[in-house]
């Protein structure tokens, strides 16, 4: 294990050294607050039509994991979309989503093998830097797709991650008017994603001034390490009012604990991710809310930035992607995966 977290260390300071020559016009990006920014809804008026791309045309896609629900649903967002804009697109993934070098290795490979873009989630914000640095040697376009955020990538698709956190925190402060002790469970630690939805759950509740963060634990994007932290809070705390959780899979751990104490309807729980589990859990009144990312749609928009990109086409650094809280007030209205009913949602949101 010491030999596998040295080598991983290692890895990620040489990505680091090469990347910062490689990309030394690139300052650290925040892709919360990157001024070189369009919202993904902006693309057709700035930059016209999406360049026809020729025949043959590969992408690859390198997820962090397709045992999350949220990850597989974005490969069918490459997969729709590369149909649409006729291109081909393979879709992998490590063997667990702490397989860091298994996952630099994948996207190592597609290079290697002549893809004409990759469209990659990282473990870590520093895993897969190396994969970017060769496939800017080749001036192969790279785009960093939500969750970690590599600091020198050029071109990022996702959903304004601290905006998950505030989101749920307004839910708070506008729905507990008297306060109360609530409690953060984290995602991987280091993650970019991670801890910008903690920081702007955390300190949105604290400047309302009636609240009280009581906790905050990493559980390493696992259900099951979510039930333990929840349950040992719960001991600590029993007049909790509610949990901020980072992924949806770790809600609903959480939500297993809550039941499992008897505050079902007395704790709130809320996730991240808007996947299929977590809406049923709304509807039968178990969890409380989560804020939906689309990862089908984040999919979709991902490719048609990369089409736009091998077309020419000079994009911004940073391409925003929606999200909504989903809660039990609007979970019927966007409980679907056809895109053009996401949409039209969305716009009544």
């Amino acid at each position: 294990m010491k030999s596998f977290a040295k080598k991983i260390t290692l890895t990620a300071l040489a990505a680091v050294l090469c990347g910062s020559v490689m990309a030394a016009d690139l300052q650290p990006l925040n892709s919360d607050t990157e001024p070189n920014r369009v919202d993904w809804t902006e693309l057709q008026s700035k930059f016209g039509n999406v360049p026809a791309l020729k025949e043959g045309t590969r992408l690859g896609g390198v997820s962090k994991t397709l045992t999350n629900e949220y990850w597989r649903s974005l490969g069918e967002g490459y997969t729709a979309a590369a149909k649409k804009y006729g291109a081909t697109v393979s879709y992998l993934a490590a063997a667990n989503e702490d397989d860091q070098l298994g996952q630099l290795s994948i996207a190592e490979t597609m290079i290697t093998e002549g893809y004409n873009a990759l469209l990659a989630s990282p473990q870590s914000d520093a895993n897969l830097q190396a994969a970017f640095d060769e496939a800017a040697s080749k001036n192969i376009p790279f785009i960093n797709v939500n969750d970690a955020v590599m600091p020198l990538t050029k071109y990022y698709v996702g959903c304004v991650q601290r905006d998950n956190g505030v989101r749920v925190a307004k839910w708070f402060i506008e729905n507990v008017k008297e306060g109360g002790k609530v409690a953060v469970i984290e995602g991987q630690p280091g993650v970019y994603a991670a801890k910008q939805r903690t920081d702007g759950f955390t300190q949105t509740i604290k400047d309302s001034g009636k609240f009280e963060v009581v906790a905050s634990v990493p559980a390493n994007w696992s259900r099951e390490q979510a039930y333990n932290a929840a349950t040992n809070i719960l001991q600590r705390t029993p007049d909790l009012i509610g949990f901020y959780v980072n992924n949806d899979g770790m809600a609903l751990g959480v939500v297993e604990a809550v039941k499992a104490a008897n505050r079902l309807g007395k704790t709130y729980v809320f996730g991240t991710d808007g996947i299929s589990d977590a809406y049923k859990s709304i509807k039968s009144g178990e969890l409380s809310g989560t804020v939906d990312s689309f990862p089908i749609l984040t999919g979709e928009v991902a490719v048609e930035v990369a089409a736009r990109i091998i077309g020419g086409q000079d994009i911004p650094r940073v391409v925003s992607t929606p999200q909504a809280l989903i809660t039990k007030d609007n979970v019927d209205k966007f409980y679907q995966k056809n895109s053009d009913e996401i949409l039209k949602a969305l716009s009544e949101e």
